[in-house]
């Protein structure tokens, strides 16, 4: 400790994070959602904050765009400062008609055009894969808090601009495009840890509607919400 990304000492991050991708959401959800948050990294403006929700311990830290950017941070999380579970919370473009700006959609699983699979002694086939425990209790936490949601395939792109729209290369099934997913759940997997993504719908390449980048940071709070919960209930399943 520490790391070449993360100036936070062993023991300042909680066994839940919380990655937003953006830095703005991070500290947004830190400063509107925990108790007492400290600013536990702040290397190249990827804030990191710990503090409790309900009295646990949780953690929030971006994980910057793109699946190297998720890879980096999420791996050091994982195998460097002892964090046991990793929730996603981000945004991503519907790809079927019937997801509406807002909905929720929980990655089960997640498929990709990225080579970085490829750059790990994982089996033939490999698919990254959410959590189970995890997933069922954001499934739970939708239901109750009543949110419309989805459960399915997203597509993680290595491509933001291309010649080719996402709709022509994601693969079929896909529910909506982002672009850490995969990643996450691939150091999940290597490292024997947690991951689920949560995202909320930004944008429809369907139907052409999206939101703002402000609301895209302060105004997504369901998913929030949802993961907060998943990290209580973690923590009281392992008491």
């Amino acid at each position: 400790m520490p790391t070449p990304h993360n100036s936070a000492k062993l023991g300042d991050f909680a066994k839940t994070v919380l990655m937003p991708g953006d830095p703005k959401r991070s500290a947004f959800i830190a400063k509107s959602f925990l108790d007492n948050p400290v600013l536990v990294n702040d290397v190249r403006g990827v804030q990191g904050y710990t503090g409790t929700y309900k009295g646990v311990p949780v953690s929030v830290m971006a994980s910057g765009m793109g699946m190297p950017s998720m890879a980096i941070y999420s791996y050091e999380l994982f195998k460097f400062y002892g964090v046991e579970n990793i929730i996603r919370v981000g945004s991503a473009g519907a790809l079927v008609a019937d997801l509406n700006l807002y909905d929720i959609v929980i990655a089960e699983t997640s498929c990709t055009d990225s080579n970085m699979i490829s750059s790990f002694n994982v089996k033939k086939g490999f698919v990254p894969t959410a959590d189970k425990t995890l997933l069922s209790l954001a499934v739970s936490e939708c239901e109750k808090q009543n949110h419309p949601y989805s459960v399915g395939k997203v597509f993680s792109s290595d491509c933001f601009y291309s010649d080719k729209g996402s709709l022509a290369r994601a693969e079929e099934g896909s529910l909506a495009v982002e672009m850490e997913t995969a990643a996450l759940y691939l150091n999940a997997s290597v490292l024997g840890k947690r991951a689920l993504t949560i995202l909320t719908v930004s944008d429809s390449l369907v139907t052409g509607k999206e939101t703002t980048s402000e609301e895209r940071q302060t105004a997504f709070t369901d998913m929030m919400t949802v993961a907060l919960e998943v990290a209580v209930k973690m923590d009281k399943n392992n008491d």
